[in-house]
């Protein structure tokens, strides 16, 4: 396929793709109903300039990653999205790869719950969507790149967290995010980037060999997670892990029960922290 069908497809998606569709705001005047072009660039984390020349044709080879991000921001169905990979001259995500499409259906789901802290991650748990409340309650993830936007590198390596666990939460939480990644393995044999990932973390954490090693066996059960931040305080929610129908996808809700503490100071946190919804164009 020529350079210039992949620009009149993404100006084409791009036109048909109200901001009120992808949670922008709506006000000022336009001269199409469709994203405008720093509109696209934002919402999967590219340059505005970048964008131009994909779409005039300038720009050759984007890479899957950046594939992925343009189909989750211009919200393509999966026919669409595989449209897209051909047009740049590219292989669609097989069946033996991860995959980092969200459905349009769930997407709009998530839409919807804008007053909960949510984030999205595929199988291996790299975050790909958050929401803004999420980006107030653990920080924006924008800057964040490769491995630091993995949940489980992040625990096993030690980066900084708003989080903590007693010794018995982090245990459950362990076993859960390894037995994830070993059922990943089977599901995804072919994946590279998901092979790397273990070793890195059996390389650099001898916790996580130990229990790679061992074939510990751990399931995902509403817990309580204690997320300390800088401007509302200490936070005592509910995480639940959800399986969004069709996919691997996880979604990651944070709530808190009505009339609580913490749900006072989630409300203030919803006021005062909130930002525009941002994705991975590339924690629990």
């Amino acid at each position: 396929m020529s350079e210039s069908e992949l620009g009149t497809a993404l100006r084409g998606w791009r036109d048909r793709t109200a901001p009120a569709a992808v949670g922008l705001p709506v006000g000022g005047v336009r001269r199409a109903a469709g994203l405008r072009r720093e509109e696209l660039a934002q919402l999967a984390n590219l340059s505005v300039d970048y964008v131009v020349r994909l779409e005039q044709g300038r720009a050759t080879s984007p890479s899957p990653q950046v594939l992925s991000a343009l189909a989750r921001a211009l919200r393509l169905s999966t026919a669409e999205r595989e449209h897209l990979y051909l047009l740049a001259g590219q292989a669609a995500p097989g069946p033996g790869q991860l995959s980092a499409h969200i459905p349009p259906g769930v997407r709009r789901l998530l839409d919807q719950l804008d007053g909960t802290p949510l984030s999205v991650h595929d199988a291996a748990w790299n975050l790909i969507l958050w929401n803004p409340l999420w980006a107030a309650l653990f920080r924006d993830a924008s800057s964040l790149r490769g491995r630091e936007r993995n949940i489980v590198w992040r625990h096993f390596a030690g980066l900084p967290s708003r989080v903590s666990h007693t010794p018995e939460q982090e245990a459950r939480f362990e076993a859960a995010v390894v037995a994830d990644l070993r059922a990943a393995t089977a599901r995804y044999p072919t994946d590279v980037g998901l092979r790397s990932l273990i070793k890195d973390l059996r390389s650099k954490s001898t916790v996580f060999a130990r229990l790679w090693d061992t074939g510990i066996v751990g399931v995902h059960e509403t817990d309580t997670k204690t997320i300390h931040h800088p401007d509302v305080g200490m936070l005592t929610l509910d995480c639940d892990v959800l399986m969004a129908p069709g996919s691997d996808l996880r979604i990651v809700a944070y709530t808190a029960a009505p009339g609580s503490d913490a749900s006072d100071r989630l409300g203030l946190l919803n006021v005062i922290g909130t930002q525009d919804l941002t994705e991975n164009s590339t924690p629990a």
